[in-house]
């Protein structure tokens, strides 16, 4: 019997105390969860699992004891949180480990927009440079950059980066935001008109569908980028292919798309967009990292709940005696 019920772990991540202890049982997915014998099931208290695969009421509903439900990456979209809460299971998505990786992919693709280098890369290959000289770029030194989501983890980790390259700092004017060191401004068209790059570093929840369409664009201006690094539900990309067309802004640079995997044709075709595969805490430090903190999370969690038990034998004993 185990106590702990996971999926395949990714490449790069590994348990090895768990693992030693035999103290995990490894399932293709949720779907086989299930249809694992009853007893078993019922000594599960713990659920790794992740971004993708989440946890839904049905599957907790099939875990009678499950009391933590462990996920590796910050996303917590497809996990039923209120289902979880109402029976007590506690909830932990283990996004900390991914906050510099996305923050230095946000400013990555913050310079490579504003230099040009994925043009710049073709330019050399193509033997154009010996013709001439490549076009030149944008400074970053004294942009102000907008960012959605300032105060989260990868909020701040965006704007020390940023600071680093002497630009200047802006946000929404929530009192989450009040204490830091940025210019602060009322609602999503303030905060894109008001910044030269904006980048988007929140959760893709419901109330967020979208905060980003043909306005805030139109705000943002024919020198103003966009970045995406939160989810794509963030973002309109009919009206974000449409300002791209039409050069109603300069570019945009996404990690992420409301569509993704798939790729809309109009938006592959443009020059002035950079498109990464949601690859933002795909490294592998941050798979080290979660994992380690997954571990100690777990274990942590079983020895409260050894010590919990063996704290009631004791009660029992003494009330019997």
């Amino acid at each position: 019997m185990y106590p702990i019920i996971a999926f395949p772990a990714l490449a790069g991540m590994t348990y090895p105390t768990l693992e030693n202890r035999g103290l995990m049982r490894i399932v293709p997915g949720p779907s086989d969860i299930p249809s694992l014998p009853e007893a078993d099931r019922a000594t599960v208290r713990v659920l790794m699992t992740s971004a993708t695969r989440g946890c839904s009421a049905e599957i907790a509903d099939a875990l009678p004891n499950l009391g933590f439900v462990i996920s590796q990456g910050a996303g917590n979209e497809h996990i039923d949180i209120a289902a979880l809460e109402k029976r007590g299971v506690r909830v932990r998505c283990v996004g900390e480990a991914l906050t510099d990786d996305v923050a230095d992919l946000a400013m990555a693709l913050t310079l490579t927009l504003c230099r040009g280098l994925v043009r710049a890369d073709a330019f050399a290959r193509s033997g154009e440079w010996q013709q001439g000289r490549f076009e030149v770029g944008d400074s970053v030194v004294g942009m102000t950059i907008g960012i959605a989501g300032l105060s989260g983890r990868i909020g701040q980790a965006i704007a020390a980066r940023a600071t680093a390259s002497r630009m200047k700092i802006a946000g929404l004017n929530r009192p989450s935001n009040a204490s830091l060191a940025a210019s602060l401004h009322d609602g999503w068209l303030a905060l894109a008109e008001a910044s030269d790059v904006l980048v988007l570093a929140v959760p893709g929840t419901p109330d967020l569908k979208h905060i980003i369409g043909a306005k805030e664009l139109a705000a943002l201006g024919p020198k103003g980028r966009l970045v995406n690094v939160g989810r794509g539900n963030l973002v309109d990309t009919d009206a974000l292919i449409e300002a791209l067309e039409s050069k109603t802004i300069a570019g945009a640079a996404l990690d992420v798309l409301d569509t993704e995997p798939f790729i809309p044709a109009r938006l592959a075709a443009l020059p002035n967009v950079i498109l990464t595969p949601h690859i933002g805490g795909q490294t592998w430090g941050q798979r080290a990292r979660g994992a380690k903190i997954a571990e100690d999370e777990v274990l942590s969690f079983l020895e409260k709940l050894a010590d919990d038990q063996s704290a009631t034998v004791n009660t029992a004993a003494t009330v019997i005696s």
